[in-house]
């Protein structure tokens, strides 16, 4: 319904379609002595001849009218304009009042119609009028409000994972990549449309933890002691711990994809050791993207690997480091997964022959065995 004024009579006006003159004419008077300004018509078709000439906020329509009867009216009026439409009759049989409202009427009222009666039924129609287009208008506004908060909320997680990636990749590649491979992996295994719209979103945040741990380590060039790795895992503890007893769903996702990425399906992952199903299925996919694109990408220790060496590798790993249907989901999307590599900031790729493992590699690449 679009608003008008209904507080100001002048602005109302009301059409009275009737076959019967002296009918039409003792309404008249009524709706005009009430301050409101009315116009007449004979028929159904007359009815909507002066509907296209001018602006009609209320018809009052008989029902028993010849060439287009009042429903027939009532059906053509609803199809065209916002109108309310007041229903009258003279027979019982007619249409009942449960039909015509659920015709689209606003009100069904019997002749003989007095004139004070008519009144009555016209501010009715008015004031509910104005109570649904102010009902209309307060949901657009607190829509709109919703809408700029959920914005701020999403800009203020995202400079909170830029905060973080900083740290060791300044572009924030990674973080866009990581959104887009778990978005496409959740779609090829078939997750529901609202886990695949939450990992969309909760993805990026994985290495949030990252922002407590000592540049000293995190960006070290070579190979971490055992006491600087048990540093490192402590990323996935900090960073669940910046989501925790967060209400929103999102990030309670976060939350699970922080504490369990680096899990691992043979439950010789960390920080809980988890194994199998009991790895959230978020994490579970955020893991396997996340090794695949620390392996294609540079990092302070290595250069990257060909893509080839990365997915030979997580071949490899299926049913030990990776769920194997992750694993074969991730796969059957590999080239989706190559397409957002080269268009989301592309790292120098390796040709396979010049490809050389660093020290830290070799490290890692025993512990996917342990």
């Amino acid at each position: 319904m679009a608003p008008y004024d209904t507080e100001d009579s002048d602005q109302i006006h009301i059409l009275v379609a009737d076959d019967e003159a002296p009918i039409r004419d003792m309404l008249q008077k009524a709706i005009e002595s009430s301050g409101y300004e009315c116009s007449v018509a004979e028929d159904g078709i007359d009815a909507l001849r002066v509907m296209k000439e001018r602006r009609i906020h209320i018809l009052v329509s008989d029902i028993r009218m010849p060439d287009m009867d009042g429903i027939e009216l009532l059906d053509e009026v609803k199809k065209c304009y916002d109108t309310d439409v007041i229903m009258m009759t003279g027979y019982s049989g007619d249409y009942s009042y449960e039909e015509a409202i659920k015709r689209g009427a606003s009100d069904f009222a019997f002749k003989p119609l007095s004139p004070k009666e008519l009144i009555v039924r016209i501010k009715r129609v008015l004031r509910e009028r104005r109570l649904i287009t102010e009902h209309s208008q307060t949901h657009q506004e607190l829509k709109s409000v919703y809408d700029e908060l959920h914005l701020a909320y999403l800009d203020t997680v995202n400079r909170l994972i830029l905060a973080a990636e900083y740290k060791d990749d300044d572009t924030g590649d990674h973080i866009a990549r990581m959104s887009r491979y778990s978005e496409l992996v959740a779609l090829t295994l078939g997750l529901p449309e609202r886990d695949v719209l939450q990992i969309r979103y909760s993805s990026p945040m994985h290495d949030v933890g990252k922002i407590g741990i000592p540049d000293s380590i995190l960006l070290k060039p070579g190979k971490l002691t055992n006491e600087e790795f048990d540093v490192m895992k402590t990323h996935t503890i900090l960073g669940a711990n910046i989501f925790a007893k967060s209400t929103a769903e999102i990030l309670q996702n976060a939350h699970d994809i922080a504490l369990t990425h680096h899990e691992k399906w043979n439950g010789k992952g960390y920080p809980q050791g988890l194994a199998g199903d009991k790895i959230p299925i978020l994490g579970r996919i955020v893991g396997i993207v996340d090794v695949f694109d620390a392996l294609t990408s540079t990092r302070p220790y290595k250069k990257p690997y060909p893509v080839e060496v990365a997915i030979d590798i997580i071949k490899k790993e299926r049913g030990e480091h990776f769920d194997p249907a992750v694993t074969d989901a991730f796969l059957s999307c590999i080239d989706g997964i190559i397409e957002i590599k080269a268009d989301v900031g592309t790292a120098e790729d390796s040709i396979l022959s010049s490809f050389v493992w660093s020290e830290r590699d070799q490290v890692n690449m025993a512990a996917l065995k342990s």
